[in-house]
C-alpha cells in the first residue's frame, strides 16, 4: 500500500470516528432520562413501579431510580449523582434545599409510622402514648430493632427517643440496628421476637407479602408526632450544572399534579391506602 493510499484511508477513519461521536453526542443531548434517588419505602411498596410507567406515557421521559435511606439519598443529590429526589426527613430536606444544593421542594403525600411487634406483646406497649411506649421498652429491656442507617425513619426514631427523655440506647444489648432496608428491618424483628418502628406503607407491604396474617401486628399508632411526610427535590444547577432540571421540573408538576395525585390515592394492597397524596396545587 502506497503512501497516498494509507493517508486516504487513514483520513477516512478519522472521518468515521468524528461521525459516530457527532451522533453519539446528539443521542446523548437528546436523551430523555433523568435520575432519581429515593427511600426504600417507595420502592419496597411498589408505588414507584406503579407511577413511573404512566409519568413515561405522559412525557416521554424515563425515570430511573435508586432506592436507599433518606440519608444516602441527599448524599446522592449533593454529589451530582441524580437529578432529582424524593425522601421523607423534612428537616434534612430543608438544610439540604438552604445548603444550595437543590431547589423546588415540593410536598407530594403522606402516611404515618407505626410501632410494630408480636400480638402477645411481651413489653406491654399497645394503646400507649409513644412516649410511654419508647419508656416502657426501655425500662422493660424488650428487644427494638432499629435500621440505625440514617435513613428517614432512623431519623424520626432517634427524635422520639428523644421526645421520650431518654438517649439513644445504641449500644444496649436489647436493642439490634441492622444498617438494612425497611422490610429487611422487619423481618429480623420478627426472627427476634422484637418490637421495631415502619411507616405504614411498608407495614400493609409486609401484610399483603403474608396473606394479609403478618406475625408482627400494629401496636401504637396515631398522634402529630407519627406523621411521614414525602416531598421531592429537584437538584440545583447552580450547584449540578449537568443536572436535567427541566426534565426534574417536569416530574414534579406531574406527581404534584391531579392525575398522579388521583393515581397515589387509588394505590391500594388488601383494599388499604399506603399514601395520602397532598400536594398544594
Amino acid at each position: 500500500m502506497n503512501f497516498k493510499s494509507l493517508m486516504k484511508r487513514f483520513g477516512f477513519l478519522i472521518f468515521a470516528c468524528f461521525t459516530l461521536f457527532c451522533l453519539a453526542s446528539v443521542v446523548e443531548a437528546g436523551s430523555k432520562t433523568i435520575k432519581m434517588s429515593t427511600t426504600t419505602s417507595t420502592d419496597n411498596t411498589g408505588l414507584l413501579d406503579y407511577l413511573i410507567p404512566k409519568f413515561k406515557e405522559k412525557t416521554g421521559i424515563e425515570l430511573k431510580w435508586t432506592a436507599t435511606g433518606t440519608g444516602k439519598a441527599l448524599k446522592l443529590g449533593e454529589n451530582c449523582d441524580v437529578d432529582i429526589l424524593m425522601v421523607h426527613a423534612p428537616a434534612a430536606e430543608k438544610k439540604f434545599v438552604s445548603d444550595g444544593f437543590g431547589m423546588d421542594r415540593r410536598e407530594i403525600m403522606y402516611n404515618d409510622f407505626v410501632i410494630i411487634g408480636l400480638a402477645e406483646d411481651a413489653a406491654g406497649i399497645k394503646g400507649k402514648p409513644i412516649k410511654d411506649a419508647f419508656q416502657t421498652i426501655k425500662a422493660k429491656q424488650a428487644i427494638f430493632v432499629s435500621r440505625g442507617d440514617n435513613s428517614g425513619t432512623y431519623k424520626k426514631e432517634l427524635s422520639l427517643w428523644k421526645a421520650a427523655d431518654l438517649p439513644v440506647p445504641d449500644k444496649e444489648r436489647w436493642y439490634v440496628q441492622t444498617g438494612q432496608g425497611m422490610l429487611t428491618t422487619i423481618n429480623i424483628a420478627a426472627e427476634r421476637n422484637g418490637y421495631t418502628m415502619t411507616d405504614r406503607g411498608t407495614y400493609i407491604k409486609y401484610e399483603a407479602n403474608l396473606q394479609g396474617n403478618p406475625p408482627l401486628k400494629i401496636l401504637v399508632e396515631g398522634g402529630a408526632v407519627l406523621l411521614n411526610q414525602y416531598s421531592v427535590i429537584a437538584i440545583d444547577k447552580k450547584h449540578c450544572p449537568k443536572a436535567k432540571y427541566d426534565m426534574a421540573k417536569q416530574f414534579i408538576e406531574w406527581i404534584t399534579g391531579t392525575e398522579a395525585q388521583q393515581l397515589i390515592k387509588d394505590f391500594k394492597l388488601l383494599g388499604k391506602p399506603l399514601f395520602t397524596p397532598n400536594a398544594k396545587m
